[in-house]
């Protein structure tokens, strides 16, 4: 799933998602005092711009051009509180300790025996930041994705609960009903959480 694959899913229609801030964030968010945020794998911007709305000063990165595009256009009203990035978090690690929130809502982030790109996502959490990972229960995806992926290949929120040393408190490590319907085609209805705050120098183990 490289540049060129999303972009191309991007591109497929006018707009891909709704539009909307995953309900996650909403509900484990909106109670923050805002701060600096990164919006890793950010799509077409709606976590992005809901978090700047509200006060937020948002790094958003993404892979893909065209949805970055997308995301500038219909982020106008914020655009100087929002910094869209193109980049692979994967393979790039963000600054540490820049961020008062690290927002990961389904992104893929594959399984490595070092947990070099975990680490480097853990280790952008300031210190009294927060890191929050959403994913879908495997139990709603097919075992192999279209490309002939494993979704058991990439981390999920438990298992980066697991890795979580001392220096974090995990505040959330669940499984829930999702807040909004599945995207067209996906029998997406269950959330796996993790919500974790940095008491110290983050590392996984």
């Amino acid at each position: 799933m490289d540049a060129q694959y999303w972009d191309d899913k991007y591109g497929s229609r006018e707009r891909y998602f709704s539009g909307n801030p995953n309900g996650v964030l909403v509900t484990e968010v909106a109670g923050v005092s805002p701060g600096r945020a990164l919006d890793v794998g950010c799509g077409e911007g709606a976590d992005a711009l809901w978090l700047a709305r509200r006060g937020w000063r948002v790094t958003a990165a993404d892979i893909s051009r065209v949805a970055l595009e997308r995301a500038a256009s219909a982020g106008a009203d914020v655009a100087g509180r929002v910094v869209w990035t193109h980049a692979d978090l994967t393979t790039a690690p963000p600054p540490a300790g820049a961020f008062d929130l690290v927002n990961a809502e389904y992104f893929p982030l594959p399984r490595r025996p070092d947990h070099a790109a975990l680490r480097g996502l853990l280790a952008a959490v300031a210190p009294g930041g927060t890191f929050l990972f959403v994913g879908h229960d495997l139990a709603d995806l097919p075992p192999v994705h279209e490309l002939g992926v494993d979704p058991r290949d990439y981390y999920r929120p438990a298992e980066i609960a697991g890795l979580l040393d001392e220096e974090w408190t995990v505040l959330i490590d669940e499984t829930r009903p999702r807040t909004a319907p599945p995207p067209a085609g996906t029998h997406h209805v269950r959330d796996t959480v993790l919500r974790a705050r940095r008491t110290g120098i983050a590392t996984a183990g």
